[in-house]
């Protein structure tokens, strides 16, 4: 269907915008067209290139000039403009182009907070989040604060929904379901949850790319696996119930601890044979490297050029990768880009500034982990008056993040139980019955290859609670339970854990949770004159 087909038939749906226009929000502006009643009206993007070609295949079609009010060249301007279309609104002015209703965030980490902040203050707008929602826990304290005050006509507080996509793909809904409301294994002991990133996907994004140094990111377990850690305690934290508005506690965690490091890609690791090259196309190893940018970005073997494959990770290092016209147009190109290095006379400040997808993965500025693992252990805290089969008993859970497996985000999980356990992996759910014997295999639809079907289940939901509220007369606070099933206290509960685990790896201790969320959320809260972080428990 055509944009201007869409906007025919729903001339009521939801109105969008998308602050960048990379691959995750050219993933969440289909999946809208796609998969909901919204309508993409307008697109933030400060490349010429991604924004021309967004908004030409999913906004404007080949108008020139785009209609005022869908392109801006920087998130900064659509605020501008957004006030000052109001101020037109407000003064009666005619022909005054309506405004939108959401907005996907999808720029950098780091920039997360001053865009979500200044949306927050522009008032009204629902607001999508990529994940994770900042780089660092100070920063998503001060969002959670912002994000409260973010109201809509008539007072109430907008919906807010973050890229933990994990939660709304067909087998995590399914996983929950079993475990948390039918508990066919019944009380959890124990889980082991495993994220296989992939050898080279690692090699691409974690030590060539966005997300390879803390200083210009954040640590890779915020980064790559928040929602991991997320899906664990929407596992075994969030009640049964968790839509109704008296839901019980949550049962958190009482112990954290973490151990990791940049184990593999490192200079001490440089096969001698490679010599002092930096960068793949001048190494004498790199015919024989596996790691061979060559290889990665222009070859047949993985996602290169020569595969005919123009999406990730190619249009990462080449974001006009479309416009070359022929094979080898554009293999020419992507090896110019590869060829590109630094050397001991370029400042820091210059090498942090792009990525180096050329770069010997051996010799990179990189230094993150790629081995992590974080265990969290509960204690027994059973509330007064509740069946003693409320599940909140002790239990422990295990993450491993690793970055050298052939699978690429094929996500596993173990599930040990008092009456059974089940095997979850990408494709099928494994029951295993101590009473009966009998094991089950369940295989939940898979929508898209994109997170299990998450991405297109988070943008529904999103759009959909986005329409309930705009056109049905639904509370944003319902929407945001039932739709969204995700609260601004889980989000935020989620980040801390991944920065709680973070400061045991470094501290080399075990951390006491509630000791922990006092000082460093409710404590630090206070001193900004906050008093909106809720407790621990």
């Amino acid at each position: 269907m055509s944009d201007s087909a869409r906007s025919k038939a729903f001339p009521d749906g939801p109105r969008v915008l998308i602050i960048g226009a990379g691959s995750r929000g050219r993933t969440y502006a289909n999946t809208v067209a796609s998969s909901t009643n919204g309508v993409v009206v307008a697109v933030a993007e400060p490349d010429d290139y991604k924004r021309n070609r967004f908004g030409e295949t999913k906004i404007w079609g080949f108008q020139s000039p785009p209609p005022e009010g869908a392109a801006f060249a920087d998130w900064k301007d659509f605020i501008s403009y957004e006030r000052h279309r109001r101020a037109r609104v407000n003064a009666g002015d005619k022909d005054v182009p309506p405004g939108v209703d959401a907005v996907f965030v999808c720029v950098l980490d780091e920039m997360h907070r001053e865009v979500v902040e200044a949306l927050a203050g522009l008032g009204g707008l629902h607001i999508m989040c990529e994940k994770p929602l900042a780089t660092t826990f100070q920063d998503c304290i001060d969002m959670y604060t912002a994000l409260q005050s973010n109201k809509i006509p008539g007072g109430q507080q907008a919906v807010f929904s973050i890229g933990h996509v994990l939660r709304y793909s067909p087998h995590n809904m399914l996983l929950r379901k079993l475990v948390v409301q039918d508990r066919v294994i019944g009380d959890i002991l124990s889980v082991v949850h495993t994220e296989p990133v992939g050898w080279w996907h690692f090699a691409h994004s974690y030590v060539r790319g966005n997300w390879r140094r803390e200083s210009i990111s954040a640590p890779s377990l915020l980064t790559k696996s928040c929602h991991d850690i997320d899906v664990l305690l929407w596992l075994l934290c969030s009640p049964a119930n968790c839509s109704a508005p008296d839901c019980p506690p949550p049962h958190l965690p009482s112990t954290v601890t973490s151990t990791g490091s940049l184990q593999y890609f490192k200079r001490s690791r440089k096969p001698a044979e490679a010599g002092a090259a930096t960068n793949c196309l001048s190494c004498p190893a790199e015919s024989v490297c596996k790691y061979s940018a060559k290889r990665i970005y222009v070859g047949k073997d993985l996602a290169g050029v020569e595969s005919g494959n123009k999406k990730w990770p190619v249009s990462i290092v080449l974001p006009d990768i479309e416009s070359y016209g022929s094979e080898t147009e554009a293999r020419d190109a992507m090896l110019k880009e590869l060829a590109k290095d630094y050397d001991a006379e370029t400042p820091d400040s210059e090498v942090a500034r792009r990525n180096w997808f050329g770069r010997c993965v051996y010799e990179s500025d990189n230094d993150v982990c790629d081995e992590q693992v974080v265990t969290m252990s509960w204690d027994d805290d059973p509330l007064p008056g509740v069946d003693a089969g409320s599940s909140r008993n002790a239990k422990t859970a295990v993450f491993h993040m690793v970055a050298h497996t052939k699978k690429i985000c094929d996500r596993y999980t173990h599930l040990y139980g008092v009456d059974g356990e089940i095997f979850a992996d990408s494709t099928t759910i494994t029951v295993e019955d101590f009473n009966t014997g009998q094991t089950t295999v369940l295989r939940p639809p898979v929508e898209s290859h994109s997170h299990g079907g998450g991405d297109t289940g988070l943008t529904r939901q999103f759009i959909l609670a986005v329409d309930k509220v705009r056109n049905h007369g639904w509370s944003t606070d319902r929407a945001q339970r039932e739709l969204i099933g995700c609260t601004l206290d889980e989000v935020l509960r989620s980040h801390a854990m991944v920065f709680c685990a973070e400061a045991a790896r470094r501290g080399r201790k075990v951390v006491d949770w509630a000791e922990w969320w006092a000082a460093e959320v409710q404590a630090k809260s206070t001193n900004t004159g906050s008093d909106l972080i809720p407790s621990p428990s």
